[in-house]
């Protein structure tokens, strides 16, 4: 593998070997799911003299079913939720169906929603729930809808907190918005990686898709610190690396979205990197070759992560709307911008952390 090459965030030139899929429609998308299951009595023809018989109401809740008011002819559910898991069997028969058939649509970018909904957020949701336990604080200070550039701290060796930042959006959000996250080009050389991040919604981290994404009315998520924050020792946990030239503010300024910065703390600990095989990491290339406490002596047992409790933190969002167009070409306000929300994010991390009772509770 050639060694890794990083397209900076405010690089606007083209992106080689990392092309668009090409756009895919469906014939129609979810309009005639056969997982929309409808309990409906049929009605006989009226005839003159005949009361009329009465059809009985579509999808009767589960205590209409049960109670004595039920409507006749409806069977009641078991108790055991089997209803619910006959809905789940054939949603999940629809979805394959549709998958076989190829009714289903990505955008440009190679996002697949439904994909993404029913399959990758359910296999990194027990993840997310039972063996981080994330607590999420400040989701309210995400726009309701609209474009908005999310900023993070990034640590944690493999990048984990990306997937766990964007679990919390969509779980967390009254709206159930999707994070649009953008990623090294790293990440699309890797074979199997490489479609399941463009799937998931992910995208280069150049100013040219980011711009689009945001004009487009979508969620954002950058992380400035780059390889630098992912890769640095474990001696450096919590304290932010540079942020790189600002390219993420610019970007929020043409587009005039919002800047949300947000904090992450848990991710630093589960492959605490005590070491770097940089030769190995060449040869390889990895901007980085981790050495942990359990990595590589203990094979593919060392590459768990360890069961850390994460804390997600949204911080009030910075506004951008206010400034003239001919704002993003200025360096200064670029720069002043650029310090404000590394700042927020470095002062809120301290703060998370002088509340946290342990590592791994």
């Amino acid at each position: 593998m050639a060694d890794a090459k990083v397209i900076p965030f405010d690089d606007d030139r083209s992106r080689a070997g990392a092309q668009r899929p090409s756009r895919r429609r469906g014939a129609a998308r979810r309009k005639n799911d056969p997982a929309a299951v409808r309990d409906v009595t049929a009605m006989p023809s009226q005839q003159d003299g005949e009361p009329q018989v009465e059809r009985a109401e579509p999808q009767p809740s589960r205590q209409e079913a049960a109670g004595p008011g039920a409507a006749a002819g409806a069977v009641p559910e078991p108790r055991g939720g089997g209803g619910g898991l006959e809905r789940r069997i054939a949603g999940g028969l629809a979805f394959l169906r549709r998958r076989l058939t190829g009714d289903y649509e990505v955008d440009d970018f190679g996002y697949d929603e439904e994909l993404t909904d029913q399959v990758l957020m359910s296999l990194v949701r027990p993840l997310y729930e039972k063996y981080f336990r994330v607590e999420v604080k400040g989701i309210e200070n995400i726009p309701a809808d609209g474009g908005a550039l999310i900023v993070s701290n990034h640590s944690g060796t493999l990048p984990l907190d990306g997937l766990m930042m964007q679990v919390a959006v969509h779980d967390n959000h009254p709206a159930g918005r999707h994070l649009r996250l953008l990623a090294a080009d790293l990440v699309f050389m890797l074979p199997v990686v490489n479609e399941l991040a463009r799937k998931a919604g992910h995208t280069l981290a150049c100013a040219e898709d980011a711009e689009r994404l945001l004009e487009r009315g979508e969620l954002v998520g950058v992380m400035p610190e780059g390889f630098k924050g992912i890769g640095k020792p474990f001696s450096e946990r919590y304290k932010l690396q540079r942020f790189g030239r600002g390219g993420f503010v610019s970007t929020a300024l043409r587009a005039g979205t919002p800047i949300v910065p947000c904090s992450i703390v848990g991710a630093e600990e589960i492959y605490p990197m005590i070491g770097n095989a940089k030769t190995l990491a060449r040869v390889l290339g990895f901007p980085y070759f981790p050495i942990t406490p359990t990595f590589p002596w203990l094979g593919p047992l060392g590459a768990l992560p360890l069961p850390t409790k994460w804390t997600i933190q949204f911080g009030e969002p910075i506004p951008t709307d206010g400034y003239p167009p001919e704002a993003a070409e200025d360096p200064m306000l670029m720069f002043n911008l650029t310090d404000q929300v590394r700042e927020q994010i470095q002062h809120t991390l301290y703060k998370l952390l002088v509340q946290r009772r342990s590592v791994f509770f």
